[in-house]
């Protein structure tokens, strides 16, 4: 194919008060860079939007640096190299890389990885067996240290990394599989098509302990935490003693203007003798290898399922596509297809 001597790329043109905007965002037009040695040039085909990108866009220091105003934004893609200076590449190769928001990425060798469309579907490289699919089954397994018999409570359970956490504390032997959502749809996906044994919808009248504890009458053993808050609060609430709490997200708090409280109860963990324990899928590549062989396993034999909501139109679709996912507008993963 000719490779195009300019492309589109997304910006991030202020820092969001709240919620982001349009505003926030910039298109940018921008020179294809050709791929110097041990570079390959990629036409992205689909990129990943994902909570933990609302917080790059604060200029605060964190486990990944602050996005740059005037510099785009990055993240997960996946995507046809067509041209290659690296022996480890050729052109045609289907490669998952960091360098989303732009139509063309000239990506180092060294961050590029292979994956093969013949197993699945290039777009599930950024889903079900890509980060969130990791960070569901290290998550569940490792850091939770999840037991075949507990009662486990997924929260955001319809979003990209707790629908797999449900489905895999299934399929390992949990006594009973408790998620929340946000809408009645979603509740019914959760129960019907995913195979949890109960949810509720979190904006339903009442408190969320409420909620929880008409479905986990005698408490819960492992909570995957994505959304913080009151959520937080009410696991705390419900969990036996030596439980396990897997500190994920709190989208809930990710566009307060004003600083987030803590659970009140947070005393209940020493009581309880808990353990609360906060995560990243960076730290657990050791188990990439075993997550894509049982999941894709799972998959291929029909007991493990996935949803993606796709967002059409190419980059320039890809802020409000962003935005969309922090409003719980997606069910399973967010993705945008680019071409």
């Amino acid at each position: 194919m000719t490779v195009p001597n300019t492309a589109l790329e997304i910006h991030l043109a202020s820092r969001p008060d709240g919620y982001p905007a349009e505003e926030n965002f910039a298109v940018a037009e921008v020179e294809v860079r050709n791929p110097a040695d041990g570079e390959i040039l990629v036409r992205n085909l689909y990129m990943s939007v994902d909570p933990y990108m609302r917080g790059r866009m604060n200029d605060v220091q964190s486990y990944s640096p602050p996005f740059q105003i005037g510099q785009p934004l990055d993240g997960g893609a996946v995507g046809e190299v067509v041209e290659s200076n690296s022996p480890e590449f050729q052109v045609g190769d289907t490669v998952l890389h960091g360098l989303g928001w732009r139509e063309y990425a000239t990506v180092s060798a060294d961050h590029a990885a292979k994956v093969d469309p013949d197993v699945a579907p290039i777009s599930a490289y950024l889903g079900v067996l890509g980060m969130p699919g990791l960070t569901a089954y290290a998550g569940l397994l490792r850091v939770g240290e999840f037991k075949e018999g507990d009662v486990v409570f997924v929260s955001g359970a319809a979003g990209a990394v707790g629908a797999v956490v449900g489905q895999i504390a299934r399929l390992r032997g949990a006594s009973r599989v408790i998620g929340s959502a946000g809408t009645p749809e979603k509740v019914k996906h959760l129960v019907e098509d995913l195979g949890f044994d109960a949810a509720f919808n979190y904006r339903d009248e009442g408190p969320v302990v409420k909620h929880l504890a008409e479905l986990a009458p005698t408490g819960i053993d492992l909570y995957f935490d994505n959304v913080g808050g009151e959520h937080l609060e009410a696991a705390l609430t419900l969990l036996r003693p030596f439980g396990h709490v897997v500190l994920c997200g709190a989208i809930s708090q990710y566009n307060d203007k004003s600083a987030a409280t803590g659970p009140k109860n947070l005393s209940a963990a020493v009581g309880k003798r808990l353990t609360l324990r906060g995560m990243l899928s960076i730290d657990h590549g050791d188990l990439r290898d075993e997550f894509i062989a049982e999941v894709g396993g799972w998959i291929a034999e029909g007991k493990l399922h996935y949803t993606e909501t796709v967002v059409d139109g190419g980059v320039r679709q890809a802020p409000s596509a962003f935005v969309g996912m922090l409003r719980g507008a997606n069910t399973g993963k967010m993705l945008v297809k680019l071409a």
